[in-house]
């Protein structure tokens, strides 16, 4: 390759969202909104929105002036944060980035290069964990017991790792089609949003709360409506779209692990219920038959007992979490923010 070809411009044009809550994640905001401004593709804007801290709303207005910072408009939650954005954004392509996150140099112009194909709807990347530094770990690049993973440096993924949104072992590790996007890094056409409306605002997160699953519903939802008009769509996994996620300290200790799956198995019976058990359940199957059995073992011929007993807990306290969630009365009725009919 001509080191003096130039680069080809995205197909697209984006509008970046960061949803923030709470100034206790200041320096992580900051660095979320600088990793964006830092890219070699802009977006036409980065839109900058608060959720219910007036507080908070008053610094980022004047930290972020060439940022459009605004309030949730909707229902408190990173759900309603979002939709405020989409209904704002201009770009051909919705990109979200937690506030916890940091892009790295490329990010932004490999998530944007599929949408040349029309026919794809949704590309994420790859979040990597940057644990605490003042924890027990496991291995050299500071992996906790409580979310273990096969040793690889820095940037190992890890078997459990979804619990704190991050990639995890059994994701692809080339471009590949997937059911659904992780919300920490990911993009979908503003389009999509025109057809089958936003988050659903009764599941995800809302502060600390782990609930999620919102991202899920509406990548299921979306390739449902598009087929049933007749169109195939594409939702892409790009792993040379990466971020750095950080992992607060909190969110690696056992009373976290237990409330994270329970509340993930929670918001799965909750989306089965909207899009139906076989959607809602088919990626989990196979991790379940296939990625965890390969984890207890490896980590019961390592002899780290503290490990395979995460792998336990949290299969067993998700598997709870989604009977409850299925039970009469639970989580019962989750409404969907409407079309425009585009």
């Amino acid at each position: 390759m001509n080191l003096f070809e130039p680069v080809p411009e995205p197909p697209v044009t984006a509008t970046v969202v960061v949803c923030v809550y709470t100034e206790k994640r200041w320096a992580d905001i900051v660095s979320a909104v600088d990793s964006v401004a830092a890219q070699d593709v802009l977006p036409v804007e980065t839109i900058v929105v608060v959720d219910h801290n007036e507080g908070l709303l008053e610094r980022a207005r004047e930290a972020f002036p060439r940022v459009q910072v605004v309030p949730n408009a909707h229902k408190q939650g990173l759900s309603g944060a979002r939709n405020t954005a989409v209904e704002m954004a201009t770009g051909d392509v919705v990109v979200f980035l937690d506030d916890d996150a940091s892009a790295r140099p490329g990010w932004l112009r490999a998530l944007l290069a599929p949408y040349a194909d029309p026919a794809v709807i949704g590309v994420g990347g790859v979040a990597h964990p940057r644990w605490p530094v003042a924890r027990a770990a496991v291995d050299d690049s500071g992996r906790p017991a409580t979310l273990p993973g096969a040793p690889g440096g820095r940037d190992a993924t890890g078997e459990l790792d979804w619990v704190v949104g991050c990639t995890y072992t059994g994701q692809p590790t080339e471009q590949a089609e997937v059911r659904n996007l992780m919300g920490c890094n990911m993009s979908l056409r503003r389009e999509v949003f025109k057809r089958v409306g936003g988050f659903a605002e009764d599941i995800g997160r809302i502060g600390k709360n782990p609930l999620g699953c919102e991202e899920t519903e509406l990548c299921i939802r979306a390739r449902q409506a598009y087929k049933a008009d007749g169109r195939e769509v594409k939702i892409l996994f790009e792993p040379r779209a990466e971020v750095d996620h950080r992992v607060s300290d909190d969110r690696v200790d056992w009373s976290y692990l237990r409330r994270r799956s329970w509340a993930e198995g929670l918001s799965k019976a909750a989306v089965s219920k909207l899009v139906g058990t076989d959607d809602a359940l088919s990626t989990e199957r196979g991790y379940v038959a296939t990625v965890l059995p390969k984890a207890l073992i490896r980590e019961v011929k390592a002899k780290r007992p503290a490990s395979a007993a995460a792998v336990v807990v949290c299969l067993g306290f998700t598997t709870a979490g989604y009977v409850r969630g299925k039970l009469p009365g639970a989580t019962s009725h989750v409404s969907l923010p409407a079309a425009d009919g585009a």
